[in-house]
């Protein structure tokens, strides 16, 4: 995208420069690059892209999870009544974005930049991961073709793009190398724009991201065992964190950290209260059990209300009928805090891969350490990720105490209730594992019409019915189908 951005920009400068003599000197602007370079697109796009991701987990995400629910909806609809609509603007920003990793991914290996194309590769299985888990077959193998005149791309099968996903990270765990700095700077996410003593801390920590994503998608599709050998790839990457390491520690998660200046705020930073917390509450589900545990992160995440003669964290119902209205102010929605919080640009988290460990040693894979025991390191990295301070009991209270000798299937709906909880503000990942393992179990608001169930997929953008029919005729026909009924090809 940057690349194309500037052609016009050189086009007029040098039609300018043709018949007007000194104008170079005199107009130069210092802060224009004078050249594309991968440092240039990276951090552009890091800063684009967790805007996307954290903005659908607030919009989309959260409502249907039952994190939030509006305050009113008369009109019968809504995500939280299960009313989902066509995805236009993220089919739209993703494949964009795509397109500016396409480009930088070339313009690094035309200048051997090798780091450059592992980051991008990331990037890109990152988010092909998203679009095909939202929508289930999306072009892949003809996408951002447009400067060879490919403007129809066909849809690939999602069971075909899953294996090239998983691919593209093993290759970027073998091109990253954290011997070497990046060369054009531009990382705003692990700053692995210079080296420490010989090594690139950085770099070591695109490669942790890169294996703790694997590990994600590699569990998201093991139970099709016969097209990908997720076992065989989860075996190799737990048996040897050398080769594949994943996250440790909190300091190595991928988050974008906003740094509060121009122009890379937090996208709510001037977000009016109105449109921040005063037509959106938290709800029952997600507020009361933390209300049970005292969960020290409501302090970060939400905001009290009287309650009586006190301050309390309240939530409203989910799937309410649409006789039902509250009033502003009165329940528990946003913290003002997290318009300024420079941690919220979540990407994947220490939390979820020791929730990912706590599931594979349930089901006989060994970690290294217990399921009881991934569980709680769980819940710990999620406080410290929050900055909230966990209370010395906490592991031991009831509803949070690990119970080791319930049944596999309890003990896996206790594991997804806390990665539910950790999963906030991270795209749409808790919706996905919902519909992988049935957890956490949400309760069905009396408002939600008999017809509607619970959402498997999301609706193909309308406009491709003009723009690509042929090619969105043939995936409809091979999906059985284009309502959010349908199921993706790891869910059947």
């Amino acid at each position: 995208m940057f690349k194309k951005a500037y052609i016009p920009f050189i086009l007029f400068l040098s039609l300018l420069l043709s018949c007007t003599d000194g104008f170079e000197d005199l107009n130069t602007d210092p802060n224009r690059p004078k050249e594309i370079n991968p440092g240039v697109m990276l951090s552009q796009l890091q800063y684009r892209i967790v805007n996307t991701t954290i903005d659908e987990a607030l919009d989309f995400t959260h409502e249907l999870m039952q994190v939030d629910a509006p305050r009113t909806s008369t009109d019968g609809g809504g995500m939280h009544r299960y009313v989902i609509t066509p995805g236009n603007a993220v089919w739209s920003n993703f494949y964009l974005y795509l397109t500016d990793i396409e480009d930088m991914y070339q313009i690094a290996d035309e200048l051997q930049e090798n780091n450059y194309k592992a980051i991008a590769l990331i990037y890109k299985s990152w988010s092909y991961s998203i679009l095909t888990d939202l929508y289930g077959d999306v072009p892949y193998s003809q996408a951002n073709q447009a400067i060879n005149g490919n403007f129809k791309p066909t849809f690939d099968k999602q069971e075909a793009i899953y294996p090239q996903i998983l691919q593209d990270l093993e290759t970027a765990n073998t091109l990253l190398d954290d011997t070497k700095a990046l060369t054009y700077g531009g990382d705003m996410v692990y700053k692995s724009n210079t080296l420490s003593g010989g090594k690139n801390p950085g770099i070591a920590n695109w490669k942790r991201f890169c294996n703790s994503l694997r590990l994600r998608l590699l569990l998201r599709v093991s139970a099709k065992e016969g097209t990908v050998n997720a076992k065989e790839q989860i075996t190799a990457i737990l048996a040897n964190p050398v080769q594949f390491p994943v996250f440790t520690v909190n300091s190595q998660e991928a988050i974008f950290r906003y740094p509060g200046t121009y122009p890379f705020y937090n996208p709510y930073y001037n977000a009016r209260q109105v449109d921040w917390r005063d037509g959106t509450y938290y709800t029952k589900f997600f507020m009361d059990f933390m209300n049970q545990v005292e969960d020290p992160r409501r302090a970060v995440w939400a905001t009290q209300v009287m309650s009586g003669s006190e301050l309390a964290y309240t939530g409203i119902e989910s799937g309410y009928p649409t006789s039902t209205e509250y009033t502003v102010g009165s329940h528990s929605s946003y913290s003002d805090g997290l318009k300024t919080l420079p941690q919220l640009g979540v990407m994947m988290t220490l939390a979820e891969v020791e929730f990912i460990k706590a599931e594979l040693a349930l089901k006989g894979y060994s970690t290294g350490a217990t399921t009881q025991q991934h569980y709680e390191r769980g819940i710990a990295a999620s406080m410290n990720q929050w900055g909230a301070t966990m209370p010395a009991n906490f592991i031991g209270r009831q509803g949070i105490a690990f119970d080791a000798s319930a049944s596999q299937e309890k003990q896996l709906e206790q594991v997804m209730l806390q990665k539910y909880y950790a999963y906030l503000f991270v795209d749409y990942q808790s919706w996905f594992e919902k519909r992988r393992t049935g957890y956490p179990i949400l309760p069905r608001g009396t408002g939600i019409p008999a017809e509607n169930l619970f959402p498997e997929r999301v609706p193909y953008p309308t406009y491709l019915q003009s723009m690509n029919p042929e090619a969105l005729a043939g995936a409809v026909a091979s999906m059985g189908g284009d309502d959010s009924n349908i199921k993706v090809w790891w869910n059947q």
